[in-house]
């Protein structure tokens, strides 16, 4: 395991993050005993990032990740996440507004047992609540030592700009961490979202990286030997099923599982980009952690690449056509360029 720098922080977080969503039998997922002994693994392949959240399973799985840290609280890099509601009925328990942001940390940090969280995401965009009033209440949250970091998911890339921007000139903190939804199943990211943390310098970590287990091969027939599809699958495209085959052939090819070729894909991509893995079972933990030794050849990523690539849309495909060649002419390939690329072309 070796450790990234989070965005523009100093934090060392490992290059795969943990998550505990299925921590925590009240969601029927997995128990405590068993959710330590995936935690016990992660830790003992060198992990230090853990990924939870205040609603998950009910508030449990902090109740869990807090009891799995305890004896050496200051070793993990924790993560948590205020916005959703604990309190359906309750106009004001969701959302990031102060009154909810302030007492969902509070409720967080008795729930994990210690006085802070290394990285507090906001977990989703409130369209009633100004940014401006968000990004206050989180500098208040890290002044006041409840909070180290800050980051954000699930929001448009323009509003993640728009706040990073008002807290650069205002002197408040700033997001250093960005968690979306990215795969070779859905790459729609990079449309906007990962070109903006490549320009913001923030840090990336995945979730669905595996698309619901459908880059495993399990519906393929290669981790049970069979040609009928397991139950989960029949939801799949004809676009989904021919990625998922390359993604098999690619594993054949390496002589490794098709879900440590489709993380690699995910941390082999451009920036700092941390895949989250999220497992019921310690050998499926194992074998997702397996994608530390396995990387992908420029052949091998050029075939996933082809296979799964979508169309960016206006105005990035407009702009690499026509409009490219009347800006710079003939020049284009002749012009040497060492900034950040803020669009894929």
């Amino acid at each position: 395991m070796r450790y990234k720098l989070l965005g523009h922080s100093g934090l060392r977080v490992s290059e795969v993050c943990l998550g505990a969503m299925g921590f925590g039998a009240e969601w029927g997922t997995v128990s405590e005993d068993a959710s330590r002994s995936i935690f016990d693994a992660y830790v003992a392949a060198g992990g230090n990032f853990i990924d939870t959240a205040n609603f998950y399973a009910d508030g449990t799985s902090e109740e869990y990740v807090g009891r799995f840290i305890a004896h050496d609280r200051d070793r993990f890099v924790l993560a948590t996440k205020c916005t959703m509601t604990m309190r359906p009925d309750d106009p004001n328990a969701g959302g990031t507004h102060r009154k909810n942001l302030m007492r969902s940390v509070d409720a967080s940090l008795q729930r994990l047992g210690t006085d802070y969280i290394d990285l507090l995401w906001v977990h989703a965009w409130d369209e009633f609540t100004p940014i401006e009033e968000v990004m206050r209440a989180l500098d208040d949250v890290v002044r006041s030592g409840k909070a180290l970091y800050v980051g954000v998911s699930n929001m448009p890339a323009w509003l993640v700009a728009r706040a990073n921007t008002l807290a650069e000139l205002r002197g408040w903190t700033p997001f250093v961490g960005l968690e979306i939804a990215y795969s070779l199943l859905d790459r729609t990211a990079e449309r906007e979202l990962l070109p903006m943390a490549r320009a913001l310098d923030l840090g990336v970590t995945t979730f669905f990286s595996l698309a619901w287990g459908k880059l495993s091969g399990k519906y393929s027939g290669v981790t049970g030997g069979t040609d009928q599809m397991p139950e989960g699958g029949e939801d799949m495209t004809a676009r989904d099923h021919t990625i998922a085959r390359e993604v098999v052939a690619v594993a054949q090819e390496l002589g490794c599982a098709p879900a440590q070729v489709a993380l690699s894909w995910v941390r082999q991509q451009p920036g700092v980009v941390i895949p989250l893995v999220a497992t019921r079972t310690v050998e499926h933990l194992q074998q997702d952690l397996g994608c530390l030794a396995v990387e992908l050849g420029q052949e091998h990523r050029r075939r996933l690449d082809e296979v799964s690539k979508i169309e960016l849309g206006y105005p990035h495909d407009f702009w690499a056509g026509a409009v490219r060649d009347v800006m710079y002419g003939e020049m284009y390939s002749a012009i040497d360029d060492h900034h950040v690329r803020i669009a894929t072309v």
